[in-house]
């Protein structure tokens, strides 16, 4: 890991994390490759940006927790692999309910040169710090389908302000939005706009 790389957790105070591919917790069913331990890894400039997100959204009644940062290139290949493979069934009903496997690269859920592996994009949600649970949000991370994009209809009225806080306090601390992903945002003036990294998060 380079100098410029490093855990979010030691430079962002009180943020919470759970590395969802490190885990067996997502839509491959089991830990990727390029994840050996449950952290998350971002560029300096991205934990600055963070930490700016995390003041302005503690008055607001909300913490971060962060499910991705830094992606290898590496990940990235097996996500490539896992979508060619037969479906079981396993992850479908939760994470793509509605399209194949092989869709999920179509429709944008997933890229093949991905802008975590550049170290300035993250995953997150917000919580509640008076309660540590999670901000409801209409759909949990990697819910591939159109109720996580910006905007979806089907969301509750709390679901979609909670989502708009979100968006609110990262556009005020330089990111920028994806719109599929309500969860997705990507540093605007990140530091290695053209470099795709593969070492691992270990």
């Amino acid at each position: 890991m380079g100098e410029d790389f490093v855990f979010v957790d030691e430079f962002v105070p009180g943020v919470r994390w759970d590395a969802k591919y490190s885990t067996w917790d997502n839509f491959t069913g089991k830990p990727v490759d390029g994840y050996a331990v449950n952290r998350v890894v971002g560029t300096r400039a991205l934990c600055a940006a963070l930490e700016d997100v995390r003041e302005k959204a503690a008055p607001l009644g909300f913490g971060l927790l962060l499910w991705d940062g830094y992606r290898p290139q590496r990940a990235v290949d097996c996500f490539l692999r896992w979508s060619r493979q037969p479906e079981d069934g396993r992850t479908k009903l939760r994470h793509y309910p509605h399209i194949d496997r092989a869709e999920m690269f179509e429709k944008g859920y997933v890229a093949a040169k991905s802008g975590h592996s550049r170290g300035s994009t993250v995953d997150l949600t917000l919580y509640h710090l008076a309660t540590g649970e999670l901000a409801r949000m209409g759909g949990d991370h990697d819910l591939m389908d159109v109720i996580s994009h910006h905007g979806a209809p089907g969301v509750t009225r709390l679901e979609a302000e909670n989502r708009l806080h979100l968006r609110s306090v990262m556009e005020a601390c330089g990111f920028i939005s994806y719109e599929c992903e309500w969860w997705h945002y990507t540093l605007k003036d990140e530091p290695y706009p053209s470099t795709y990294f593969d070492f691992p998060v270990a």
